[in-house]
């Protein structure tokens, strides 16, 4: 009878030692930097060594680790190998990842499409405000939303925003004056508040309502997607991109009642250098180019 640690304490050190980081080993399997912690120092008391020295940002392999590594690998390698040759192939999976309001309104939407295209291929979309780890193999590419340079990334420009004041048609808007009335509809903005984005006060100055308007008046939401929701459900005037709201200006559902737009960032479509020709970036370019933006993405690359 063999007497082997638990395999998930032994699976977790792999995960660990390979990507050379708790918190990468702990997104690859779905679970807590704590929990690969506690598996790790599970594994190393049931072994009387420590694996790692552990350090203030990072954990690097200790002797006994270095040794005990490669033939741990190679286990879990063979044990892939009798599992790809005994059961079914395994899916072919690609990952995208974009912000939330991007992927509520213009990914799924369209999320059908993807395996029309792409017979034999599944979709997961990652929605998410904060950057995605690409170089950890957190997805296969991403919408990045700002103005780059995105170091070790490849980047091919997506769509340029822009946003404009929109609201319900029932609202009856007629000109700026009638927003002195009216609720202003804002959301906190993630990561991209540190660059220059658009605010109902850069707006008021655009429009000349600087000091008749007080642009911090209204109701805000944590989110751009609920602040959507809010201004086609009749809650006030958002300030919103455009891109994002327009199937519901197509619609009828909201209106952009009058100017001046105001420019935005951009969203660019990432993937780390060297993975543009890999198969599941392909698919999702594919996609994106057919489904999404209707453009060709290949003839339109900014390198990061």
């Amino acid at each position: 009878m063999r007497r082997l640690p638990p395999l998930g304490s032994l699976r977790a050190f792999e995960a660990a030692a390979r990507q050379g980081s708790f918190k990468r080993a702990a997104a690859e399997l779905g679970v807590t930097p704590t929990a690969i912690s506690h598996q790790v120092r599970q594994l190393e008391a049931g072994l009387g060594v420590s694996l790692f020295q552990r350090q203030t940002r990072q954990v690097v392999l200790s002797a006994e680790g270095r040794a005990f590594y490669p033939q741990l690998r190679q286990a879990f390698d063979m044990m892939a190998d009798a599992v790809a040759a005994t059961g079914r192939p395994a899916r072919a999976v690609a990952t995208l990842s974009a912000t939330v309001a991007f992927t509520a309104r213009l990914l799924v939407p369209r999320a059908a499409g993807f395996r029309r295209l792409n017979p034999g291929w599944d979709l997961r979309l990652h929605a998410s405000d904060d950057p995605v780890d690409l170089s950890a193999g957190e997805a296969d590419a991403a919408i990045r939303y700002g103005l780059g340079p995105y170091p070790g990334l490849d980047a091919h420009p997506v769509l340029a925003d822009s946003f404009a004041p929109v609201c319900s048609p029932h609202l009856h808007l007629s000109g700026p004056e009638d927003l002195a009335a009216s609720n202003l509809i804002h959301f906190e903005w993630g990561p991209a508040a540190r660059l220059s984005v658009p605010t109902w006060r850069s707006w008021a100055r655009a429009a000349g309502l600087a000091g008749r308007l007080d642009p911090e008046a209204g109701i805000v939401f944590s989110d751009e997607n609920s602040a959507i929701q809010a201004a086609i459900a009749g809650q006030g005037v958002a300030l919103l991109s455009l891109a994002l709201v327009a199937a519901e200006l197509a619609s009828g559902a909201l209106v952009q009642p009058f100017g001046p737009p105001l420019p935005g960032l951009r969203y660019d479509f990432v993937c780390r250098v060297g993975a543009e020709a890999g198969p599941a970036v392909a698919v999702l370019r594919r996609w994106l180019t057919a489904d999404v933006i209707g453009q060709d993405l290949e003839r339109s690359s900014v390198m990061g």
